[in-house]
This record gives structure tokens, sequence and C-alpha cells, in this order.
């Protein structure tokens, strides 16, 4: 049951809500991962384990996808995120649906004082996925849904948690459903359930953080002539009475405007008014705008984090572990890339291929990630609202002579773009290059097949991935003591310079470089990186 938009109106599938056999025997087994939210985070993450053969249950109050009667909320789906649905298999119907964009545009009041292009920076000429794509989350979530199903995931829909409790051999759950409440078991729970992170408070997860006054209007409209597909961003704008705005297009011809409200726009006014909406695009436009609007709300951030995103058994994942302001459209792009640095970890662990030490890797590279990313969006929220006169003073005069000097308008932030997240100090780092993403190149696979990084990882099932000089029996020897499949550069085709001598982890990620030809030297990287010990471990020429 896809999502469907027709006459202006969307209409979101309905999923059955199914009586799982715990309900009839009061127990059941134990499950492999429980996963709780079906949202962005914990379908990616679904649909990663699952792809990597792990069993699955997820489970979620709700019974369609996005919120019911809300807006289409996330939109815009960065390179990295991309990178990942081509992995997982559902990029194709991301491209084939949404609304590729590369130039922004910033402008004070009506003067342009900023220009970017993502096309001309370097990922752009590597990767085979656009800088970005712009699709409601409703479609994403859908097509995540169709490819848990095809994947085995056990999706229980209208099924709500009312009771945990953290175990030494896993978490216990108690699920309310219209049949009744049952016990759920999982050796493995991960809560992704949005802001609320229900196992938190449970647990004594304390989440600590800061909101905010920045109250903002949020309206998707149906234009009869569309605008100019490109991000346009207004700030002191006339036309919102000097506060900034945003323009997104979407798929189906959709925009998405988003207008920063002020104190005059208290509980005595409905900011989300429809006539409010169409009086603003009267202003901006000059003139009568011939448009439908399809849906109009308002939001807040609150920029927040868990003090640990693992806890014994239990871990958190997007919006769960961390929550920020979208500035960059940095929420949901974190949480996709949350669940995709999780997925192949507790997969390994489940596998016997790691001790559950290496889900400590997890917390510490996501969490310094979500610091990065706040401290990056908290920045941005501090020039679009300044909090006292002197900023605001500082605000207004970047402005003014970011209209005439070039110095100027690289201190206007409007927010930077979200981009994945360099792990200069994770524990997983065994030499040069380490903890850099490495793009979706274009390359040969060594089954002969054209494809690219993303295809080569699916191709290694969820190992690492070593690009030798020449495949050698000393190399080779090591992929049956080491999670790791060993392939010489020259069956990867022209991208085989970029790559040789890397020691590619599972989620795109270069472990280290060595030398191409130097067992020893990948022989100690696979130590490091495992944590084995290398008397356990030598190679026997």
């Amino acid at each position: 049951m896809p999502v469907s938009f027709s006459n202006g109106r969307y209409a979101l599938p309905q999923y059955p809500f199914c009586a799982p056999p715990e309900l009839e025997a009061g127990t059941g087994e134990v499950h492999p991962v429980v996963i709780v939210g079906a949202g962005l985070t914990g379908l990616t993450l679904a649909c990663a384990l699952g792809q990597l053969g792990i069993r699955t249950t997820v489970i979620d109050d709700d019974d369609t996808v996005g919120v019911r009667g809300a807006a289409s909320r996330g939109v815009c789906y960065a390179r990295t995120s991309l990178e990942i649905f081509d992995r997982l298999g559902v990029y194709r119907q991301m491209l084939a649906k949404g609304v590729r964009w590369t130039v922004g545009r910033t402008f004070d009041d009506d003067t342009q004082i900023l220009e970017f292009d993502l096309a001309r920076d370097a990922g752009a000429t590597l990767s085979r996925q656009p800088p970005f794509i712009n699709l409601q989350q409703f479609y994403v979530e859908s097509f995540l849904v169709e490819r848990a199903r095809d994947l085995g995931v056990d999706l229980r829909w209208r099924s709500r948690v009312v009771g945990s409790e953290a175990t030494a051999t896993g978490a216990r759950l108690s699920i309310e459903t219209p049949a009744g409440v049952y016990p759920l078991h999982g050796d493995w729970v991960v809560d992704c359930s949005g802001a609320r992170a229900v196992l938190a408070e449970a647990l004594g997860v304390r989440r600590r953080g800061t909101g905010t006054d920045d109250r903002w209007c949020i309206a998707d409209i149906l234009f009869d002539e569309s605008p100019p597909v490109e991000r346009h961003t207004w700030l002191r704008a006339s036309f919102n009475d000097g506060r900034a705005v945003w323009r997104h297009a979407l798929a189906d011809d959709v925009w998405r405007f988003d207008y920063q409200l002020g104190d005059t726009h208290g509980r005595a006014i409905d900011p989300v008014d429809e006539g409010l909406i169409r009086a603003r695009l009267r202003r901006q436009y000059g003139r009568e705008v011939d448009c439908r609007v399809l849906w109009t709300g308002t939001w807040t951030y609150r920029n927040e984090l868990l003090d640990e995103f693992r806890h014994g058994r239990v871990l958190f994942a997007g919006d769960s572990a961390h929550t920020m302001s979208p500035f960059g459209g940095r929420g949901g792009n974190s949480g996709i890339q949350d669940a995709d640095n999780l997925a192949w970890k507790l997969a390994w662990v489940i596998e016997g291929k790691a001790d559950a030490s290496l889900l400590d890797s997890y917390a510490a590279e996501r969490r310094s990630a979500a610091l990065e990313n706040i401290r990056i969006a908290t920045r941005t929220g501090r020039f679009l609202n300044p909090e006292s006169d002197a900023e605001r003073a500082q605000r207004d005069a970047i402005l003014s002579l970011a209209r005439e000097h070039a110095f100027a308008r690289a201190l206007v932030d409007t927010g930077r773009m979200s981009e994945a997240t360099v792990y200069a100090d994770s524990p997983l780092n065994v030499g040069p290059d380490a903890g850099r993403p490495v793009p979706n190149l274009p390359l040969a696979l060594p089954d002969g097949r054209e494809g690219d990084l993303a295809q080569l990882m699916k191709w290694a099932n969820g190992d690492l991935v070593a690009v030798v000089d020449t495949e050698s029996p000393v190399l080779t020897a090591l992929e049956a003591r080491f999670p790791v499949r060993v392939v010489a550069a020259a069956r990867l085709g022209a991208a085989s310079e970029r790559l040789a001598g890397a020691l590619l982890r599972p989620d795109h990620y270069c472990a280290g470089r060595f030398a191409g030809d130097d067992a020893a030297g990948l022989e100690r990287a696979l130590v490091d990186f495992t944590g084995m010990t290398a008397a356990a471990t030598a190679v026997t020429p």
C-alpha cells in the first residue's frame, strides 16, 4: 500500500495489526533484535540488519508512516544518507520520486547576498549519488517498510511499550496492543522511538539539553506555476515582518515554506491559519498566488543529548539519542547514519565476529557526531534568532555588510548542509585516513559486474574489504581468521587508485591505510581493528 497523491490530498497506507504469537502463549521465544519505533531511524536499522541476515522485530504504536494528519516532516536527504539507501535497495525509488537540487540562494530581504552550488564540491564528482534529494518523509518510510517486508523483518503495528526492564541477557518489554498486553524479550533492544525515548527514562538514562523560543510556522503548498528548483533562504524578509523564511521543492510539485515567527504571533493569533499563509505569499510575490495550501503547522526545537547511547543491551539511536535544530538537514540524516553505523556492529556481535565491546565504538562515534551536529546547528540558530540585543546588532551588521563585501558573506550562517562526520578519535582507527567517509565511487565488482562502493560492500556481506595491490596466498589467508574480504585493486577498475591500500568498513568508512603489498601491515591493522592479539593471529607463510 504505497502513499498516493491526487487532487491535492495525500492518502497514507494503513498497515494491519496482526496478533503476535506471544498473545496466545503468554510468553515466546527471545528475539535477537527488537527495534522500538518504525520511523526513519528504526526502519533504516531494520533494513540494514535484515540485509545482513539478522532476524529483527520492529514495534510501533501507529499503523502508518509519517505522523497521521501532520506534515511531511523531514524533507532533505544528504548524499551520505542516499549512499546508505543505495546499499539498502531503496535509493532508486527515492531518485524517481524526489527532487534533486544543488543550488542555494540566500537573500537579505529582496537582495541576494549568497549563492552556492553543491554540484561543484569534490563529492559531487566522486559519488554516484547527488548532493541532496528532497522528498516527503512519509514516502521514504513507505519505501523502507516495503523493503523491510522483502527482507523478512517482523513489523508489528499498533504496539506500544508500556513497561520495560533491562536484564543481563537483554531486555523485557511489555507491549500493549488492541488485543491485549504481552511480554516481548529481546537479546538486544534499540530505542528509535523519537524524542520521547520511551526506554531512557525507565532505565535511568539522563537526557540533557536546552530548549528555544524560536518558533516557526510550516506550510506545504501546491503551486499552479512552480518556482525554480532551488533552496532559497530569506533573512529579514519584509514579507515575514523582518524574520527568516525557507523554501524547498518537494515531490508532487509541492513546496515547503518555513516562516520564522515572532512574539506578535502568540497564542491569541493562529500562525498556521491559511489566510495568514496566503497573506505572506501575497506580500512576497506582490499578487494573489494560485496555489493550494496542503498542510500547516508549527514547530520549535530543542538541542538534547543522552548521557549514554548504550545501556548494557539497550541502545539508543536517532531522536531517541539526540535532538537538534533542523538547520542544514541534520536531524533525520543523523538518525539514518546512526542506524548504518550500528547495524554492522550489532550484526558482528550477534554472529560472534566481535565481542559486545564493539558496540562501545557506536556510542563513541555517533555521540561525537551528535555533539558536532548540535554545535553546528546551535550556531545557526543563534544567527537566525539572536539571544541578546548585542548579538542581534552584530548579526544585522553582518547582513548589511554582506550586501557589498565578500568578507562579510563568509560570516552569514543559514545552516551548513548535512555531511558525514569524520570520526577523528574513533577507537576503530588503525592507520592513515582512518575515520574518513569514502564516497560511493563507481567501480567494477570482483564478480565482473559494473557497480559502485555500495554494491562492493553488499558483495562483502558485512565484512571489511581490504584493497591490495595483488592477491596472494598470504593475503587471502587472512580471510580465514578475520571478517575481511581481500580484493586486488586492479579488479575494481578506474577507482582502484583511490582505494588501493585501504581497509574499508561496512559503512563506507576508511579504517586505515596500509602498503598494498604489505601482508604484515594489513594483519596488524586487522589485529588492531578486531582487538585480537597479534600472537594469537600470526600469519604462517
